[in-house]
Order: structure tokens, then sequence, then C-alpha cells
């Protein structure tokens, strides 16, 4: 399936870190309203001026945003991010800033500052 038509539907930036790796049209099941789900998974590259041969990749946590919806489905972003491990030290942290995520909210940044500017989230 060709997945390049959704990136336009992303926030700006995102896949440069991430690749699409499935969209599902999803139903929740006790309304039957129906959802789209895009996930994504973060690159196997470290951005910035940090040495990555230091590092090594140690598997993945997701996390889920809900973003602007498309033609009225409710669209959630699943960002598998990627875990990182120095070399030397054995505590495992996220070495990419991703600036798109509203702070304490499961929103991407432009739908939150979006329902902001409405007045429907006062986050």
């Amino acid at each position: 399936m060709e997945l390049s038509f959704i990136s336009h539907f992303l926030p700006q930036g995102l896949l440069d870190c991430f690749s699409i790796k499935a969209v599902n049209e999803l139903c929740f099941i006790k309304d039957q309203s129906v959802y789209i789900e895009i996930i994504l998974e973060e690159n196997n590259a470290i951005i910035g001026d940090v040495d990555s041969s230091q590092y090594e990749s140690k598997g993945f946590t997701e996390v889920t945003l809900q973003d602007f919806p498309i033609r009225g489905k409710a669209v959630y972003l699943v960002l598998r991010r990627r875990r990182w491990r120095h070399k030397q030290d054995p505590k495992i942290t996220h070495r990419n800033d991703f600036s798109y995520v509203s702070e304490g909210s499961g929103f991407t940044k432009e739908l939150s500052d979006f329902l902001k500017a409405t007045g429907r989230y006062k986050g």
C-alpha cells in the first residue's frame, strides 16, 4: 500500500524522525465510531551533535497522540520511539527531542494550540 499521501496529514517535521509503518481504520467497540490509527516508527538515528556510535538502540516505547480529525474520523498517531543506551552506561534514555508533542496532554502540539485558541482545551 502506498502511504506517502498520508504525509500531507501529519505534523510538519514528523517524517524527518519517523517512518510510516501502517495506517489502520479501526472501530470503537461500544459506540461503533470509526477512527484512523497511523503507526510511525522512529528512525534508527540520533539527531544532533551527539556521537551516535556511542549509543545503541534498545527497543521501543509507544506514545499515542490524538491529532486533527480527517473526514470526520478521529486520528491517533502511535509513535514508536526508540530507547537508546550509551555503550558505557546501562541507563536507557530517549535521545531525540520531539517538539510536536504538547506537554502534559495526549495531543499533538498543533491540535493543542488550536483547541486552546478556540477555548475548548485549557491545558
